[in-house]
């Protein structure tokens, strides 16, 4: 249960909204927490749709921002928010009549019945609440100018959307003119137009794997690392979904055993606190890490 960071969340936001101004340094002293994590949480309200200004060294949020103006086309939890929300109601006594208020609410205000199906970021919101139409109605639909990996091709594409990934903010497709399964990320999305053309692919649609460290393709490899005290609380702040993958092992000591399908995201996580991180297995994991040190840092 991350009470903490919600806790945390809510104290920054009433300090942007009142009558002094904080700098970074500020407010990462009043919430106990590191520079890093109050820059995470900024991005966070922006993604939420809040109008976040900087004035000089200080910060606030603008009252004029669309999500005091139209709550419900811009709040909409990631997968790893509605994550963090369903362990914070479920640890409610079953007595407890708010724990059934809640659930009530959120089911009424986003029309679902889970909250990991709670998928729509501000910026966004009309691109996402589009393709979860399509998905539900199993239309194909058209990506206007989709800026690829490859800055300099942008491009529409046909696909028939099926899923949402890790965050909400890609989705797998099948793209009719590669006939493949492909991961599209929203933001890269201009406009989503949806077509009166029934999915015609269905039986080729498959999901590849997506680990922890937000990162996908179709295979999967099992690592395990132990981590201090540090590591494991930067991995259950900035990966929420890794906390069930993670257990005890000795005083301020935890194991990490999770399947990951490349060697990148968990790469750089470890590269972040190598201080901190062993690796156990697989030897790869090792090498590679390895070769990446001697390629880009030494």
């Amino acid at each position: 249960m991350d009470q903490p960071k919600l806790e945390r969340l809510l104290r920054l936001m009433q300090m942007l909204i009142g009558n002094v101004n904080y700098t970074i340094e500020e407010m990462a002293d009043s919430l106990n927490t590191s520079y890093r994590s109050i820059y995470r949480y900024l991005e966070t309200f922006k993604d939420a749709g809040f109008v976040v200004y900087k004035e000089g060294n200080v910060y606030r949020l603008g009252t004029e921002s669309k999500y005091f103006k139209d709550i419900s086309q811009l709040i909409h939890f990631t997968e790893e928010e509605a994550f963090i929300i369903a362990k914070l109601i479920d640890g409610l006594h079953d007595n407890n009549l708010l724990k059934q208020n809640l659930r009530k609410k959120l089911a009424s205000i986003y029309n679902v019945t889970s909250l990991a199906d709670c998928v729509v970021t501000g910026k966004n919101a009309t691109n996402i609440n589009r393709i979860i139409e399509s998905i539900e109605n199993k239309k194909q639909v058209v990506f206007h100018d989709y800026a690829s990996a490859n800055k300099s091709v942008v491009n529409d594409r046909l696909v028939e959307p099926f899923a949402f990934a890790t965050n909400y903010v890609q989705v797998w497709c099948y793209d009719v003119n590669d006939h493949c399964n492909k991961l599209f990320k929203t933001a890269r999305i201009e406009n989503v137009e949806v077509t009166d053309t029934d999915w015609q692919y269905e039986d080729k649609h498959q999901m590849g794997f997506i680990d922890i460290f937000r990162m996908s393709s179709q295979q999967k490899t099992r690592v395990k690392l132990k981590l201090g005290i540090l590591s494991y609380n930067l991995l259950i702040e900035e990966f929420p979904l890794a906390e069930k993958d993670v257990t005890p092992c000795g005083d301020k000591q935890w194991f990490l055993e999770t399947e990951v399908s490349n060697f990148i995201g968990v790469t750089r996580f470890i590269l972040g606190l190598a201080d901190d991180i062993s690796i156990i297995e697989p030897l790869e994991l090792k090498t590679h890490v390895e070769n990446f040190i001697k390629k880009n840092i030494l």
